[in-house]
């Protein structure tokens, strides 16, 4: 083999991890019975959060810091991308009975 060759092998296996960027996950949030399940969970800056309303009447996830305010209409689905971490508690402005947390790390 040649010394070039070689080098460029060791140096793809070095810079390679650095390359490929880590996958974001898709965390799924039920809104069925007025309940919101999980009630805490954690994620990742960068990750989605994919709320899902089974109910037959509209939801709401309303960060309590205001860090989000999504509308989810019966039996749909709305996604939001996590952009800074810390720990948001959120509820249904409809239903103020249904809370949940999100714990958001780097």
């Amino acid at each position: 083999m040649k010394p070039g060759r070689l080098a460029s092998i060791a140096l793809a296996v070095v810079l390679l991890p650095m390359v490929v960027p880590a996958r974001a996950a898709t965390i799924e949030i039920s809104m069925e019975n007025l309940v919101i399940a999980p009630a805490e969970i954690s994620a990742k800056v960068g990750d989605t959060i994919e709320w899902i309303n089974k109910d037959v009447f509209a939801h709401t996830a309303t960060a309590k810091n205001g860090d989000f305010d999504v509308t989810l209409a019966p039996k749909k689905s709305a996604t939001l991308v996590l952009k800074k971490a810390g720990t948001v508690d959120y509820y249904c402005r409809y239903h103020p009975n249904m809370k949940a947390t999100l714990k958001v790390e780097p």
